[in-house]
């Protein structure tokens, strides 16, 4: 460790993460990767010190070590989203937003997308975009995902990506549940390869294990909305 007066970078060549086998450090890599280059960048947006901005990219370097040895065991991680930008507030790294839809029809069937990439069947979910609130996102994204028009009618879940290791970007997404209004069943030309309603009990055999959560039981169920979930605090974060 640096002691008073030393320059953090004298140390760096101490510890060779390329060649760590602590099986837990590796596992954290993302997540440490992540929260580093957004201080890092942050610090860099709002600080006019030239002692400080040496310091935070110090840390950047630090960083890009690390995501060396991510990367040598499949763990890296997209920090492309972290790229320096403006100063200031606009400058202050965040994760950024998504937002999915659970759309049931009029017979409780639940409306799923096959995504082109992976081919994989998930419910209707994208990015969101400025100029629109989370529920008017979720209308647009599934009208252009499915052709199917809705309306949201209950916030499900906030869930955070990178936590549930579905994403390599850090992120949070709201999830919506929709009534189906109308509208013909049509995919996407780029995104999706596949569209279709499907009986509770009866789902694909390849659906993201993302959808399996307590949704299921309620829309069998056919009681009231669940309560909204959010990821519970973990005590070692606060």
């Amino acid at each position: 460790m640096a002691g008073p007066g030393q320059d953090i970078g004298d140390n760096q060549d101490d510890f060779d993460p390329v060649n760590a086998s602590a099986s837990g450090v590796i596992d954290d890599l993302p997540a440490w990767i992540l929260s580093l280059t957004a201080v890092a960048r942050t610090g860099l947006a709002f600080s006019d010190s030239l002692y400080e901005r040496e310091r935070y990219e110090e840390i950047l370097k630090v960083v890009a070590r690390m995501q060396e040895a991510a990367g040598a065991r499949d763990r890296g991680v997209d920090t492309s989203v972290f790229a320096e930008g403006p100063r200031g507030i606009p400058g202050y790294v965040t994760p950024k937003t998504a937002v999915g839809a659970i759309v049931l029809d009029a017979s409780r069937r639940v409306l799923l997308i096959r995504r082109a990439d992976s081919g994989v069947w998930l419910y209707p979910t994208g990015w969101a975009d400025v100029g629109y609130s989370p529920a008017e996102v979720v209308v647009k994204e599934v009208q252009e995902e499915t052709g199917v028009h809705c309306t949201p009618t209950h916030l499900l879940a906030v869930l955070d990506g990178m936590r549930l290791g579905f994403t390599q970007v850090a992120m949070y997404s709201s999830i919506f549940l929709c009534r189906a209004d109308d509208g013909e069943l049509t995919p996407h030309p780029l995104e999706t390869s596949g569209v279709a309603w499907f009986e509770i009990d009866d789902l694909p055999a390849n659906l993201r294990t993302l959808f399996a959560a307590p949704w299921l039981a309620w829309i069998r169920d056919r009681s009231e909305p669940p309560r909204t979930y959010f990821d519970p605090v973990r005590p070692d974060r606060v």
